[in-house]
């Protein structure tokens, strides 16, 4: 049985240095400049125009991480959620203008939330219903340009949360990531279930994996090895689903991209 083959998460600045990489094996990629407001407000085309003559050759699948900084998708202010659609709408754009076929952006769902939401009987409801207001345009358009839209756990505790936000879009262009090292903080750091639960509890729903490794205590973006996540179990998991989802090594230090991908093909788990 073949193995998985491994992608990165890249910048402009970054994918050089791993172009002969990501082609010998067409490779998957994230870009990972998109989600910077400034860059959205200003020459982003450059950028991306850029990119494309540093890809010439690449033909695996292309993502973008889409904005998230200094905004929730679930907000209650009518004028923040026109904010965050043009963001999102933005990101969308400069995935179209690529040829990307996915943007990753982030879940709702808080620490708190996990302890709290239940408290009245509506709130569930509410937040589906404030992430629709928000997110109409943005998945209208994404139907429209055949870029997939994936909600990326950030505090989830429950991993049963953001899928079942997932579902209640009621869209074939949006699906659910899984952030390894987020899910291993939070099951160390907040007693949620361990890194393979948030595999089996998304099942097909997932169509992307941020691979990262953590202590548990923090966001760390360690190359794999590096940190105490069960990789063994975690690929066991993904083993069993049918989504081919994009298995992305979005590390803090980019030159630890090969590294992290050797400890896991050294592991027998991917190439």
């Amino acid at each position: 049985m073949s193995k998985p083959v491994l992608g990165a998460a890249l910048s402009i600045r970054s994918i050089p240095a791993h172009r002969d990489w990501l082609l010998e094996r067409q490779r998957d990629l994230e870009i990972q400049d998109f989600f910077r407001a400034d860059l959205l407000d200003g020459d982003w085309r450059s950028a991306a125009g850029e990119i494309k003559q540093m890809l010439a050759g690449h033909t695996g699948r292309l993502g973008i991480h889409g904005p998230f900084w200094g905004f929730k998708i679930d907000s209650h202010d009518p004028m923040i959620r026109q904010a965050v659609t043009k963001r999102l709408r933005q990101g969308l754009e400069a995935a179209e203008f690529l040829g990307a076929t996915q943007m990753v952006i982030h879940s709702p769902f808080t620490t708190w939330d996990h302890n709290n939401l239940d408290l009245y009987p509506d709130n569930r409801a509410n937040i589906v219903e404030r992430v629709k207001a928000t997110l109409a345009e943005v998945i209208a358009r994404a139907e429209t340009i055949g870029c997939e839209i994936v909600i990326e756990n950030i505090e989830d505790k429950d991993p049963r949360d953001r899928v079942r936000l997932a579902k209640a879009l009621e869209s074939n262009k949006v699906r659910v990531s899984l952030d390894t090292g987020h899910a291993n903080y939070a099951h160390i750091s907040t007693g949620a279930p361990p890194v393979d639960y948030y595999v089996e509890t998304a099942g097909d729903m997932l169509t992307h994996v941020h691979l990262q490794d953590t202590d548990g205590f923090a966001d760390r973006h360690w190359a794999p090895g590096e940190g105490n996540i069960p990789w063994v179990a975690v690929f066991r998991a993904l083993g069993r689903l049918t989504s081919n989802p994009r298995l992305i090594l979005e590390l803090r230090n980019h030159d630890d991209v090969r590294k992290g991908a050797a400890h896991l093909a050294a592991l027998g788990l991917a190439e």
